[in-house]
């Protein structure tokens, strides 16, 4: 065996077990985005501004797109195909490029975005008695987090005419004047960011992945025209 194909073997077991850790990666962020939005289901009902299910819906895209990136770099490595590679190669730039691209956005952006998810929850709570399922959606949150209301509970006096829903209160009565002061959304974040920390990590090692698979891929493509030249 030549030296370029020792080389191009090489390259190409490693490319396939850093796309098959990138897939795994993918079908785990999968998993954690449909755990959620099952555990979540009962908001379903509620804007998707809502943090918790912000996050479900992000990690289950994220995770597709990430589970079909790894299989196209899996099949082009073990083919050696060069158009493979250059498409998983694109692909995976534009994953890493939008990435970072939301990353900063969030960054950036973090107040305005705050601000316009809890005007369109405040929006939205106004169908609370005309809306059945949105009424359980928000009676599910205010009793799970023991919060009232978007940012207070006076979200709620124009709606229930100075009074505040049943879900509110810590004994459930009706009418309901006293209820928790701590804000729901503010509760849904904190929960959120508490539960977040292992994602976030297990998010950083796939970044690190994938950069690695771009590294690989190019390799891959290098050595592939390099043998093929030793061959002609």
């Amino acid at each position: 065996m030549s030296a370029s194909r020792r080389c191009l073997c090489c390259v190409k077991y490693l490319m396939f077990i850093f796309n098959l850790i990138f897939w795994l990666g993918g079908c785990g962020l999968f998993g954690v985005g449909v755990w959620l939005s099952f555990t979540q289901a009962e908001f379903s009902s509620l804007p998707l501004s809502f943090p918790s299910l912000s996050a479900a819906n992000l990690l289950l895209v994220a995770g597709g797109i990430t589970m079909v990136t790894g299989f196209l770099g899996c099949l082009g490595a073990l083919k050696e195909q060069r158009s493979l590679l250059v498409m998983f190669f694109v692909i995976l730039l534009l994953l890493v490029l939008t990435e970072v691209a939301l990353v900063l956005v969030v960054h950036i952006f973090h107040d305005e975005l705050n601000t316009k998810a809890q005007d369109k929850l405040k929006e939205g709570i106004k169908s609370y008695n005309s809306d059945p399922g949105l009424k359980k959606s928000w009676d599910s949150v205010q009793k799970m987090f023991k919060c009232c209301g978007v940012s207070n509970k006076t979200d709620w006096h124009n709606v229930m005419n100075e009074t505040l829903p049943s879900s509110c209160c810590l004994v459930e009565t009706t009418p309901c004047s006293e209820g928790w002061d701590e804000p729901c959304y503010e509760k849904a974040k904190e929960w959120l960011l508490n539960n977040i920390t292992s994602v976030l990590v297990f998010g950083v090692c796939i970044g690190v992945v994938q950069i690695l698979a771009l590294v690989f891929s190019m390799l891959m493509y290098c050595q592939i025209l390099c043998a093929e030249k030793h061959l002609d």
